[in-house]
Parts: C-alpha cells; structure tokens; sequence
C-alpha cells in the first residue's frame, strides 16, 4: 500500500474540504480518466483495491497511471481512552480529493474496457466518481 517514505512532521491537522480541484483536474497521460464529483479523503487501501480491480479486469493491456498520493496521516486515539493524554498516534494515510480531480488513468485499451475498469475501480471508492475522455478526442 502508498505511504510516504518520510515526511517532516509525523502528525497533520485535519485541515477543511472546500471548494474545486484546480490542479490535477486534465487526463494528462492516459487516454480515460476516473474524475472525483465529491469531496472526501481516500485511503491508501481503497486506493490499492480501486488499483487491483482495474488492472484484473484489463488482464496484461493497456496502463494505468495512479493520480493521486495518501501524504496525510491521520491519527486515532486508542479505545476507550479517556479525554486529554494528547494526540492519537498516526494509523493510516490518506489522500484529499476535491471534486474535479483525476485520480486514475488509462491507455492502451478500447473505450468500452477502459470504462467498465474504472466502474469496478469507483465501486471501492467512498464518492462518485464520473468517467472522462482526454479533450482534444
């Protein structure tokens, strides 16, 4: 699974989701693209699933670029752990997705398999996603 392999501080802030992706929003290397219509965070794991579903359903064609990158810890509290004691510690990462970002793309397979790959893809994903051909087709 994607993490990074250091960061400069351990723990982030939550940080707000407002507002539309204004980078990473064109299908820039493959031909198809799976675009987010929500706002939400991705986590590593549903990342490496969408990742699987899609290259099993390709078999050995085409390429598939992954967009996006979990570089955001997120940090939980033991259970049943009472008020103050600080910080939880780090347990997994995730991605911040605004809508209008690309997160996956691919190349080298027809329309119809690129489109049913990225269905199965948006089946792991916690938003709605939309299918998107490169501009300039």
């Amino acid at each position: 699974m994607l993490s990074p392999k250091r960061t400069k501080f351990r723990k982030q802030q939550r940080g707000r989701l407002r507002g539309q992706a204004t980078r990473g929003n064109k299908v820039d290397f493959g031909d198809f693209g799976l675009q987010a219509l929500e706002p939400s965070w991705i986590t590593s794991r549903q990342i490496e699933a969408s990742r699987r579903a899609m290259t099993r359903y390709i078999r050995r064609g085409g390429k598939i670029w992954i967009r996006i990158f979990p570089d955001k810890p997120v940090t939980m509290r033991p259970a049943e752990t009472r008020m103050g004691s600080g910080k939880g510690s780090p347990e997994f990462w995730v991605a911040v997705v605004k809508p209008g970002r690309i997160m996956f793309e691919i190349a080298g397979v027809p329309e119809a398999t690129a489109r049913e790959a990225m269905r199965l893809a948006s089946f792991k994903l916690p938003i709605k996603t939309k299918f998107i051909k490169r501009e300039g087709e």
